[in-house]
């Protein structure tokens, strides 16, 4: 290891992303991670014989993973094996209607049109139109911070042109005209924080991603990946440091000075990957230019909360399940607004459920099955819920309504825990309980969302789901790769190098 010592606060995708690229780069890292086990949101419950995924469930970029291993000179597979998941995503509606959604163009036009025969044509031009949203936005931009207002300049056209302004169900909208073809082509927002109706169409580059490359899931669950990075992270030399909550971070000069219950260490830089307010309004509390940040970002959107339920069955329901179930409630636009803007908790819902035994049986017990269903709900700073109180009762009424896709569910629930708004407030250091951070709004994007390096408070730079790119697991690896460019810049590391799909694309484009 170098003289260069940077502590990167909690090991989510995103920092243990950042730990590997800078262990990589000869800098001695320590992770410092305030719970039992890695992974922050992808943090793993077992119970029972049950083995519970806390947060992500799915890999659609699964190149920017292995990037992390090739470039360290190792092949991922050698740590972790991916599952291919199909279909990606079942649909059903409280209508009965069902739609099986997945990257085959055939399959996806052959069900858009037994539903709604001229919306074929429409859904074509609409994939077409994801491919050229996605090369602007993912390929070239992903990973790109925007430091300077000229990096957005530079990019500004191109968006323009393809009506970045636009809200993601409204771009779907230009091409499709079955509410329920539209609903099934724009929820994916959500599952990065955002409103269809308010989050730019940037996002429906998703849509091409997930067809492009497909939707995986790790072999033992997300959380097997994260023990992966964290094995190649101490092979290259890292330290990682679990039950070892940051207390505060003070400057001292340049060097920042980390306190936690062990003692006091001394850093050349920090890399947070916690909670952005977390960050500005307790680690660094008292220092200045952190207390503006603060402001600041208590006057942004943020994305809604989640109350999640895990639970456990003594019989597997593999019969016709999906490994993920999209259930939509009787109201779309109206849900959402509720979600999002509401100061009450609604009284329907719409729900995901996880079902990951489905594609690895051992991850529950045999003749069992392993889920989480997640409800997006409005964030404490809208409905100052009393989760405590109220908790188990919204899961009764979530495990009930289940159960037209899985018949008398609640007699067979052998194991249930839950993450209400409150436990990511508590557990997880989550401004006003927010499940993704800052809202993925276009006025809160690239440049105007929070940069990988702080302007301000030198050798502070920021990765997760609150900077650029945003939230999802391929969108913190990106940032992380976005965020350790910053770095070498600024302290002469070897630049990353491009991978064999940034050559690709570039080839294809030229």
């Amino acid at each position: 290891m170098g003289d260069l010592r940077a502590a990167v606060i909690g090991s989510g995708f995103g920092g243990l992303a950042a730990a590997i690229r800078l262990a990589n780069a000869g800098v001695s890292v320590t992770v410092f991670e305030a719970r039992d086990l890695p992974g922050g949101r992808a943090y793993v419950y077992k119970e029972g014989g049950f083995t519970f995924d806390a947060g992500p469930t799915v890999i659609t970029a699964p190149h920017c993973i292995d990037e992390l291993f090739e470039e360290a000179g190792r092949r991922r597979s050698d740590y972790c094996e991916f599952l291919p998941v199909t279909p990606f995503y079942r649909l059903a509606w409280s209508d009965g209607a069902r739609f099986n959604y997945d990257g085959n163009p055939e399959h996806m036009r052959a069900q858009i049109a037994a539903r709604s025969p001229g919306d074929v044509a429409g859904y074509d031009r609409f994939a077409e139109h994801t491919r050229k949203v996605f090369d602007a936005g993912y390929t070239k931009l992903a990973h790109t911070p925007f430091l300077r207002f000229t990096d957005m300049l530079r990019v500004a056209p191109q968006l323009a042109m393809l009506r970045a302004d636009r809200s993601v169900y409204s771009t779907v909208a230009k091409f499709i005209d079955d509410e329920h073809v539209r609903e099934a082509l724009s929820f994916h927002s959500l599952l990065v924080g955002g409103n269809p109706f308010e989050t730019s169409s940037i996002y429906t580059l998703i849509h091409h991603l997930e067809r492009k490359w497909g939707v995986w899931f790790p072999r033992g669950g997300t959380g097997a990946l994260v023990q992966s990075l964290c094995k190649l992270f101490g092979e290259l030399g890292g330290e990682l440091r679990l039950s070892s909550p940051v207390k505060s971070i003070r400057l001292d000069g340049k060097t920042h000075v980390v306190t936690t219950d062990a003692g006091e260490d001394r850093f050349d830089l920090v890399v947070s990957n916690a909670d952005l307010h977390h960050t500005y309004s307790k680690l660094y509390a008292g220092n200045a230019d952190a207390a503006k940040r603060t402001k600041k970002l208590e006057r942004m959107d943020w994305s809604m909360s989640l109350y999640v339920l895990y639970f456990g069955t003594d019989k597997t329901y593999a019969e016709d399940l999906a490994h993920h179930t999209v259930v939509f409630g009787p109201r779309y636009k109206g849900l959402l607004a509720d979600i999002f803007h509401g100061k009450t908790l609604p009284e329907d819902f719409s729900l995901y459920l996880h079902a990951p035994h489905v594609t690895d049986p051992s991850l529950a017990p045999v003749g069992g099955g392993s889920f989480y269903v997640l409800s997006p709900v409005p964030h404490l700073g809208n409905a100052p819920e009393n989760w405590d109180v109220i908790g188990h009762a919204y899961g009764d009424r979530i495990l009930e309504a289940l159960e037209r896709q899985l018949p008398d569910l609640r007699k067979h629930v052998v194991v249930r825990r839950e993450l209400t708004p409150l436990g990511f407030e508590r557990e997880l250091g989550a401004y006003q309980g927010n499940a993704f951070s800052v809202a993925p709004r276009l006025t809160q994007s690239a440049y105007f969302r929070p940069h990988n390096k702080d302007p301000k408070i030198p050798g502070l730079y920021i990765v997760g789901a609150g900077t650029h790119p945003g939230a999802g697991v391929p969108g913190v690896i990106n940032g992380a790769k976005a965020t350790f460019s910053c770095i070498a810049r600024d302290h002469g590391l070897a630049p990353i190098a491009k991978s064999d799909l940034e050559r690709l694309v570039e080839a294809e484009a030229s």
